[in-house]
């Protein structure tokens, strides 16, 4: 655990209860602050208070010498409507951040990687940090991906923190100050919680506010969103400004042709790797976040020879196109992480005789905009609150069955691929919605994906 002292003898209220509050609240004590904690829901608050700390008066809400507010960046406290509590905060000119501030402010001589994207984050932090350790970097790596911030190590001068950054955090990490910040794409999501557009655009531009010395800005130009904040920076004066992209060479950037990376931040584009031999980051999109961690690995002085080997020995993220096994002529592949159309349409350009299991709580827009993908799915097998919308935008176009749960949509979808017997057949769980319908999160639904395929296909 990281102690944060520079809050002691202060009065400072944790608004919300998960790990990261809990954690956040664990480590104000350890620095000797005031703590008080709350959460809307009463029975977070009772587990809490039962672990020692102080409940804050959430209907009251007094915030005399209160010196800052912890939120929980899952609480909405702007749009789609102002938590009352922020709004009076905001009013008396109080603080609102996250535990990832927290850490910042504690470990200020440490340096910073950040990573912020609509998809492909999570890869590209696992993917960077692994770079970094197989260089003999001493690395620490977390924020919206894996263990609480704070329950990070300690590093100090000479470590480097890789930290996977949500829009929703962004927008509470004042002290953010990264040596190198990687921007890999922007579109539409989350727009409820940013008040639109604008707002979301805004929230992923703060990941290049303040940044430290070499100030890189490491950004993908394959959409227009990124590609307009991509003039702008580089305009500025300020960054160091390197563009990656999968579609075309970028002077000054790292890019994929063809399936090969290629450096061209020094004199001259450089090979580097056919990413086509990586098994674990198959196709366009997970080149990009190979060029994005490319990128920031030679940002901080990293040889090319060593992200070459590194790469080759990523494992691969659970939840993210995990390969689970491969039975006969059949690859079952646990994307789990795929909550919305966009990320699912990644998946589904990677495979062919695809046997798809898809639903949960929809996004806007269904998937409507997967139309031009259809014809790669032999079957698809429907759950969750979404699989009647889902259903009528198949209708006519790919055949369908609807399942109760997620264990009988595998056994058919299964016993399908394998007596149809097709090549390069993939049944595929990338489910292009939220969760929580059925499950916790997106880790329960993909754990269950996969013990449930290797109970009833064990491995060879």
């Amino acid at each position: 655990m990281v102690p944060t002292p520079q809050y002691a003898g202060e009065r400072v209220v944790v608004m919300g209860l998960g790990k990261s509050g809990l954690s956040a609240a664990a480590s104000l004590r350890a620095g000797g602050a005031r703590v008080e904690v709350w959460d809307d829901k009463a029975a977070s608050l009772s587990d809490a208070t039962s672990k020692g700390f102080a409940a804050f008066d959430g209907t009251s809400m007094n915030l005399k010498d209160v010196r800052a507010i912890i939120w929980s960046p899952g609480i909405p406290h702007g749009y789609p409507k102002a938590h009352a509590l922020s709004v009076k905060a905001r009013t008396e000119h109080i603080s609102l951040i996250c535990d990832v501030d927290l850490l910042l402010q504690a470990q200020p001589d440490a340096t910073v990687v950040a990573i912020t994207g609509t998809n492909g984050k999570s890869t590209t932090t696992a993917l960077t940090a692994h770079l970094f350790q197989h260089a003999g970097r001493k690395v620490a790596v977390g924020g919206n991906l894996g263990i609480p911030a704070l329950d990070l190590e300690p590093l100090g001068r000479g470590g480097t923190y890789v930290l996977e950054l949500s829009s929703y955090q962004l927008e509470l990490v004042p002290h953010l100050a990264c040596e190198t910040a990687v921007l890999l794409n922007i579109t539409p999501d989350h727009l409820d919680r940013h008040g639109g557009m604008d707002g979301y655009i805004a929230a992923k531009r703060r990941i290049f506010a303040n940044q430290r010395p070499p100030r890189t800005a490491i950004i993908g130009i394959d959409d227009e969103p990124s590609a307009i904040l991509y003039e702008a920076l580089r305009g500025d004066g300020l960054h160091r400004v390197v563009p990656i992209s999968v579609k075309r060479a970028v002077a000054g950037g790292v890019y994929v042709i063809d399936g090969v990376l290629v450096d061209a931040t020094g004199d001259k584009p450089t090979p580097i790797l056919d990413l086509r031999i990586l098994a674990r980051l198959p196709g366009a999109h997970n080149w990009q976040n190979v060029a994005a961690a490319t990128a920031a690995a030679l940002s901080q002085g990293i040889p090319t020879n060593v992200i070459v080997s590194g790469l080759k020995t990523f494992p691969g993220l659970k939840h993210r196109q995990e390969l689970v096994t491969v039975l006969k002529n059949v690859s079952f592949i646990n994307d789990s992480k795929a909550t919305n159309a966009d990320a699912t349409e990644k998946a589904l350009l990677c495979y062919q005789n695809i046997y798809w299991i898809a639903g949960g709580q929809a996004k806007e827009g269904g998937i409507a905009p997967l139309a031009s993908l259809f014809p790669r799915i032999r079957h698809a097998f429907l759950i969750g609150e979404a699989a009647k919308e889902f259903a009528g935008t198949l209708e006519g176009k790919v055949p369908f069955v609807l399942h109760n749960d997620m264990q009988s949509a595998i056994k058919q979808a299964g016993e399908l691929a394998l007596a149809e017997a097709l090549p390069d057949a993939t049944v595929l769980l990338s489910p292009a919605c939220a969760s929580f319908d059925m499950f916790k999160n997106f880790e329960e639904r993909g754990d269950i994906f996969r013990a449930t395929v290797l109970e009833l296909w064990p491995r060879p």
